[in-house]
């Protein structure tokens, strides 16, 4: 795996749009609770790309360290893929979907580029074990994301994580 590869995002063609101070990709999949991004499984090996959304990486603080599960290790939609430790977060990385780890980004030994570059640093890939099931509990779609993202950013200020 290149360096490039290792930092590149999803896809390079992603629709950007701006959400309350935020950049959001209209082409990803999002996991409602714990900010993760999942880009959906595309060519031969059907894996799919994890990351953590712009307004995760803001509620979270600067990133000290963050440790993803091993290659092969399976993860269950719900439990840990691995453990963030940041500035104003601490805590598991909670998997968006069941499935097998089948790369860990070799750019999070640099765990700041998850906070320069949300969306072009991935953090794992994991074949995806039922993606039909599990992806309806994602938000999604150019209808969706803009209203949820809001709503999440306005519910973050309430609570006091986000400054107004």
């Amino acid at each position: 795996m290149s360096e490039d590869d290792a930092v590149a995002g999803p896809t390079d063609d992603g629709q950007l749009v701006q959400v309350e101070g935020f950049l959001v990709r209209l082409d990803l999949a999002y996991e409602p609770d714990g900010h993760l991004w999942v880009a959906p499984p595309v060519g031969p090996t059907g894996n799919v790309r994890i990351g953590l959304d712009p307004l995760g990486v803001e509620t979270t603080g600067t990133v000290a360290h963050l440790v993803v599960g091993s290659v092969g290790t399976r993860v269950r939609r719900g439990e840990p893929l691995g453990s963030l430790e940041a500035e104003k977060f601490v805590g598991p990385l909670v998997a968006p979907l069941t499935g097998v780890i089948r790369a860990v980004n070799p750019a999070l030994a640099t765990p700041r580029r998850v906070v320069e570059d949300p969306y072009g640093t991935w953090v794992a890939e994991v074949l995806p074990e039922a993606w039909e099931e599990e992806s309806v509990q994602l938000v999604r779609g150019a209808d969706r994301l803009p209203a949820w993202f809001a709503d999440e950013v306005r519910r973050f200020r309430l609570e006091g994580v986000l400054a107004q």
